[in-house]
């Protein structure tokens, strides 16, 4: 390849992988904090929030279309929850809810438009390296004893889960995304991302003013300070792995 294209190849990679990066780690990390404000400690919030993040994200890398239906049906169906229900909201249902509607426009989307089974294996790949990379943080943590800042943790996140995702689109991806149908592809995706908006909005909307009452204001100033920092952290660490596995020969542009 001419060092001028190498360079094109290698910039691009830089750009693509910082921005995706930026937007997991400014997920992870809100994610993060409000799981540690619910209470949860440990390993838990660590491998929640990785692993919802990287589902999330995947979902928006491999098929934005149908993660995008996904979303505004996520959205509509669990403002339409909070409008039946009032107060009583609960993580189970809203959540359920929203992954049914979300379920039944990507059944609608994919009868219109015609895929294959790729977004759901990367969907889910997304899943398996996000549980991987936290539980890996998570131990990593436990045996030094030490308390990582949100922009390390998100910086690790990252580059883990963006080396495992890559890596595995040679064997993992390929293979497993001729055993899904697009008519249950497109599904399933938007099903995920809906249920994660549920989640979402029970938690921000569900649980704050009830578990935090007049303290909820200084819990949002936590999870709204801990964006920068995942975002900062994802960005550099979405950056530097892209670069070096581009080095490496594991091309975005063939895994496409």
């Amino acid at each position: 390849m001419p060092a001028k294209e190498n360079t094109t190849t290698v910039i691009t990679t830089l750009f693509i992988w910082a921005l995706a990066g930026a937007l997991f780690g400014a997920l992870f990390g809100g994610l993060y904090q409000i799981l540690g404000i619910l209470g949860l400690s440990g390993w838990h919030p660590l491998v929640i929030a990785a692993a919802a993040a990287a589902t999330t994200t995947s979902a928006f890398y491999s098929a934005m279309p149908v993660a995008l239906v996904g979303a505004m049906a996520g959205v509509l169906a669990s403002i339409a929850y909070l409008i039946v229900t009032g107060q009583n909201v609960e993580l189970i249902l809203i959540a359920g809810t929203a992954g049914g509607v979300g379920m039944v426009a990507g059944l609608f989307y994919a009868w219109m438009v015609t895929g294959g089974g790729r977004p759901l294996a990367e969907t889910l790949t997304g899943l398996i390296a996000g549980l991987t990379a936290g539980g890996i943080l998570a131990v990593l943590s436990a045996l030094t004893e030490a308390a990582p800042s949100i922009f390390v943790l998100s910086a690790g996140v990252v580059a883990l889960v963006g080396t495992f995702f890559q890596m595995s689109e040679r064997w993992l991806v390929a293979r497993s995304a001729r055993w899904f149908p697009g008519a249950l592809s497109d599904p399933v995706v938007a099903g995920l991302v809906a249920a994660v908006i549920g989640a979402g909005i029970w938690i921000i909307g569900g649980t704050t003013s009830a578990a935090f009452g007049s303290q909820a204001q200084d819990a949002a100033d936590q999870v709204l300070g801990a964006v920068p920092p995942g975002l900062l952290g994802g960005l550099l660490g979405g950056a530097v792995t892209g670069v070096v596995l581009e080095l490496m020969g594991f091309r975005l542009q063939e895994s496409r």
